[in-house]
């Protein structure tokens, strides 16, 4: 058995998609330049009060009530990668019939989903929840599934064997649109039924064969075929895509973040709902802007407009798979980047990636929850800055203290190795050896840790490292006064060093720098501090004290 699924007045559908209070409205669809646009689709209110396809834009001023829009290619490739996501969700094979069109092959799947009618209505509330309205056609083979849910609304089942009979009653109009690549052919197949006398697919599928073929030749059989729901054909399966994306062609430019926000809410919600649909997640948001044209000038030549674009994009920690935090992060990201100029275009796209899989351990420590933490580091960003939020590495290399900030990613911790039991008298003699060995090398080294710990003290750093004001004699510092703090100053009494290191020579940023160890007079006595000269600059920095 083969499923159709039919989405009547596309173009007018993949508008409604995002924005779903035209649903009460009739709505046109234009396309061409003005002042020659003209009606390419309607929904049921806009055909209902009289609007015609063809109509040109001046025809419909007098319908008062009527909403005009753009035909949006975008939206509709959108609207169609969201068609297929919901198809491929219930069957690998899947085949992209047209633009709101889609049939996939039903069988192995009862054992899966259940009886073929509730797979029918299972459809119908999955492409539902893509803010789409379907119909659904289920039936013994593809081209029978696909008249029936372009003849019929709501959901329909044709039993194998009842082709003939319940497609009888559909208008032999319904042809044309099989046959949309070869408009005139079509248009004079059906000149010539009207003139035949033929209006249903009932009175087509009962002509005799023979005189059938002599005028209309085989297309003529094919069509016959077609009408008793009786032709047979394999399905072009389509290899699977992942590529979740949705895009909105505005009607008039916004510049403010709140308009921003709702259209971005409805598309991010129609990602996560595909996401949702092929059990995946989003492990990176892209967000591309385009923005209005700005004007500029070039010399002598005229002004002329430049149109540009804005693109952001968000790396989460872990995959995710919420609307409210993925909006919270862009709204956040927005914020810290405007992009400067009013918005006529926007293009979302989600990278997918396997849901985490989550099992707290007994004696794991216990982790705050991935979209509170990334929301948290969002916040600190958006006040100290991106380059300073995330997790410290270390650089390899002799410059003391360098480090970048990385992206924040939380790592998981792997399970320990169970330890190998041994057996036997022999094995446990040697594990008892072993045993004290190990006991007698730790009170060794806790001996020596304990008369080092003695001598040693600490070096705090400052960071950033302090400015300050030194006077040197005979190449050795003498006086030294802090900028930042006045507590640090004075004639320096002791010194040690100096310890000079340097490196990047071939690079933009390379480094010198000459260190000194000081002791200067404090209240409590003599205070220990780290003197630095950057060699380059010429510029002397206290960078620590010691405890």
């Amino acid at each position: 058995m083969f499923a159709c699924i039919f989405i009547s007045d596309f173009s007018v559908q993949a508008i409604i998609r995002l924005e779903p209070a035209l649903r009460t409205h009739s709505v046109a669809v234009l396309t061409g330049r003005p002042p020659l646009e003209k009606v390419v689709a309607l929904n049921e209110r806009a055909r209902q009060s009289g609007v015609e396809i063809g109509a040109t834009k001046p025809q419909l001023e007098a319908w008062g009530n009527l909403v005009l829009r753009a035909r949006s290619e975008s939206q509709e490739k959108s609207a169609h990668a969201a068609l297929l996501d919901c198809a491929q969700s219930f069957s690998p094979e899947v085949e992209d019939t047209s633009p709101g069109t889609v049939l996939l092959n039903l069988a192995g799947l009862e054992p899966l989903f259940g009886p073929l009618p509730k797979i029918a209505r299972d459809l119908a509330r999955r492409v539902s929840q893509m803010e789409l309205e379907a119909s659904i056609a289920v039936a013994a083979n593809p081209d029978a599934a696909l008249l029936a849910a372009r003849g019929f609304s709501g959901v329909t089942l044709i039993p194998e064997g009842r082709e003939a009979e319940r497609l009888g009653d559909l208008p032999v109009d319904v042809l044309l649109e099989l046959f949309s690549s070869h408009v005139e052919q079509a248009t004079r197949w059906l000149e010539t039924f009207d003139r035949w006398g033929i209006r249903k697919l009932r009175a087509l599928a009962a002509l005799p064969q023979v005189p059938v073929s002599e005028r209309l030749g085989q297309q003529g059989i094919r069509l016959q075929e077609l009408a008793r729901g009786a032709a047979s054909r394999n399905l072009r399966v389509l290899e699977p895509r992942l590529i979740f994306t949705e895009s909105v062609e505005l009607e008039y430019p916004i510049a403010l973040l709140e308009p921003l926000a709702f259209l971005l809410n409805r598309m991010l919600e129609q990602v996560c709902a595909r996401l949702s649909s092929r059990a995946l997640a989003a492990q990176e948001l892209q967000l591309v802007l385009e923005l209005a044209a700005t004007q500029a000038n070039g010399g002598a030549s005229s002004a002329r407009a430049l149109p540009r674009q804005f693109k952001r994009k968000l790396r989460l920690p872990v995959p995710m798979l919420d609307a409210k935090v993925f909006l919270e992060l862009l709204q956040l990201d927005l914020q810290a980047h405007p992009p400067g100029a009013p918005i006529v275009k926007i293009h979302l796209s989600a990278e997918p990636a396997r849901p985490r899989a989550l099992q707290s351990g007994l004696f794991q420590p216990v982790f705050p929850q991935p979209e509170k933490l990334a929301l948290t580091l969002a916040r600190i960003a958006g006040i100290v800055g991106e380059q300073r939020v995330g997790s410290v590495e270390l650089l390899d290399t002799h410059r003391e203290g360098a480090f970048v900030v990385r992206h924040f990613a939380p790592t998981e911790f792997a399970p320990a190795e169970p330890k190998v039991k041994q057996s036997g008298n022999r094995k446990k003699d040697v594990s008892m050896q072993e045993k004290d060995s190990a006991c007698q090398v730790d009170e060794k080294l806790q001996e020596n840790a304990k008369e080092q710990m003695s001598a040693v003290i600490a070096l705090r750093l400052f960071r950033p490292p302090l400015g300050a004001s030194v006077t040197v004699r005979e190449a050795k510092p003498v006086r030294m006064r802090c900028l930042q703090r006045q507590d640090i100053a004075g004639e320096i009494v002791w010194t040690a060093g100096p310890w000079r290191s340097s490196g990047d020579w071939s690079e933009q940023e390379g480094w010198s720098r000459e260190e000194w160890d000081i002791a200067i007079p404090a209240e409590t006595g003599l205070g220990l501090y780290r003197l630095v000269q950057d060699k380059l600059s010429g510029n002397w920095f206290v960078d620590g004290t010691y405890d």
